[in-house]
């Protein structure tokens, strides 16, 4: 059995646009006739571009060799153009072409991917979701509103949830390594103070930022929400200066979780070696693809490190972080996104139910792709996965992220 093709299909989520602007799609093909589905979580160039990265991995790594090589294909990537190094849009084709070669491994042997990474560690997963308005909130208001995202808390904790993540401290900006505006943090204590006395021990606080702020200004932010006990402090600094993080680490109560926006174990080995963070949470998408993660998580457990795979895309993502959480023992959490448009672009063939997940043993992935839908909502747009504001901090009238994918407006 051979790689023979692959098809790209840019599917745009309808709005709010939970989970990004849109989601790359990739349908890899073998010469017997098997399908496989993978995703692609890579930004930082548009689509079209993307488009031409991920059939150029794919005709020159990959096409006409076994699925099974997978160790094989990586290093041809990692290595290409005599890099021999990390590469973000590079690795972010290759991921989610990876992703499809273990669905198609699962489906030759009839096995779930989970299986072939050595079983069932983790039986039910615990899910944990962003804090998102209801139905009766103001979309504008509810970012930088501590009642609405205790409501909202309150609802997510009555569905069975028991983690919650929220980031009030803004803004998602491109002068990244700035001091917090003393109303960002007076917003963050205020945040959390509501949603703990919302949810009580219930449910573990989630403080992320997009790693907005310089070494000693996440700090004093961290500083100022330690007696909230949150689970974790996200990317609390930019991801670009990976030693820095051990300073805030040492510095604030809160375990660091970061890793979103890193690729390969190359890059996660520097926080454990440093102690930067003890919570890792990567995209498969774009860290490397799962055979690169399940190095990672087993490198993490020597640290006594945890993994929380990280979630901004679609639901093909969603099922390739659950077949790797569910076969490693050091799975904290995994981040979800439940939208009609997730369930049904799958086929509703992954549920969370009273704030967990447990995995089936269907084949490959575990999921059902509805083709037909992904391809009816193309996007159209000019704008990129997620995007920063070029707008610096605003230290007079305050600062807010905006959840969601925006329209495009600077």
């Amino acid at each position: 059995m051979k790689l023979h093709a692959v098809e790209i299909i840019v599917t745009a989520p309808p709005a709010p646009g939970w989970g990004g602007r849109y989601w790359i799609l990739v349908k890899v093909s073998t010469d017997t006739g098997l399908v496989g589905w993978g995703e692609c979580y890579a930004s930082s160039v548009g689509p079209t571009a993307m488009r031409a990265v991920i059939e150029d991995v794919f005709d020159r790594h990959m096409k006409g060799e076994t699925p099974e090589n997978i160790e094989l294909m990586f290093r041809r990537v990692y290595s290409s153009g005599f890099t021999q190094r990390p590469d973000l849009t590079v690795m972010g084709a290759f991921s989610g072409l990876e992703i499809a070669c273990w669905d198609i491994l699962g489906k030759a042997r009839n096995r779930p991917v989970y299986a072939l990474l050595g079983g069932r560690m983790t039986p039910k997963i615990r899910a944990y979701t962003y804090l998102y308005p209801l139905p009766h909130h103001d979309m504008d208001s509810f970012w930088t509103d501590p009642d609405a995202q205790a409501d909202a808390a309150r609802d997510y904790v009555r569905q069975g949830y028991t983690a919650l993540k929220f980031d009030p401290a803004g803004p998602y900006t491109l002068h990244g390594g700035h001091q917090p505006a003393l109303t960002d943090i007076a917003l963050s204590v205020d945040m959390c103070a509501a949603i703990r006395a919302a949810v009580g021990n219930k449910a573990d606080l989630l403080f992320g930022t997009h790693g907005q702020f310089t070494t000693s200004g996440a700090i004093r932010l961290g500083q100022a929400i330690e007696p909230y006990l949150p689970l974790w402090y996200e990317e609390p600094i930019p991801p670009d200066n990976l030693l820095e993080f051990a300073e805030v680490a040492r510095a604030v109560r809160i375990p660091i979780a970061t890793g979103e926006r890193l690729t390969t174990k190359a890059e996660f080995a520097t926080l454990l070696r440093t102690g930067g963070a003890k919570i890792l949470q990567p995209a498969l998408g774009r860290a490397g693809g799962i055979w690169e993660m399940k190095k990672l998580a087993g490198m993490a457990e020597a640290f006594n490190a945890e993994i929380a795979p990280h979630l901004y895309a679609g639901p093909i993502e969603w099922a390739a972080n659950l077949q790797f959480g569910t076969s490693i023992p050091n799975l904290l959490l995994a981040e979800t996104i439940d939208t009609a448009f997730h369930r049904d672009l799958i086929g509703n063939t992954i549920r969370v139910e009273n704030g967990y997940v447990a995995l089936s043993d269907t084949p490959g992935l575990g999921i059902d792709v509805n083709e037909d839908l992904a391809r009816e909502h193309p996007y159209t747009g000019d704008g990129l996965h997620l995007q920063m504001q070029e707008t610096p901090c605003n230290y007079q009238e305050g600062n807010r992220f905006v959840g969601g994918a925006p329209p495009v407006t600077d």
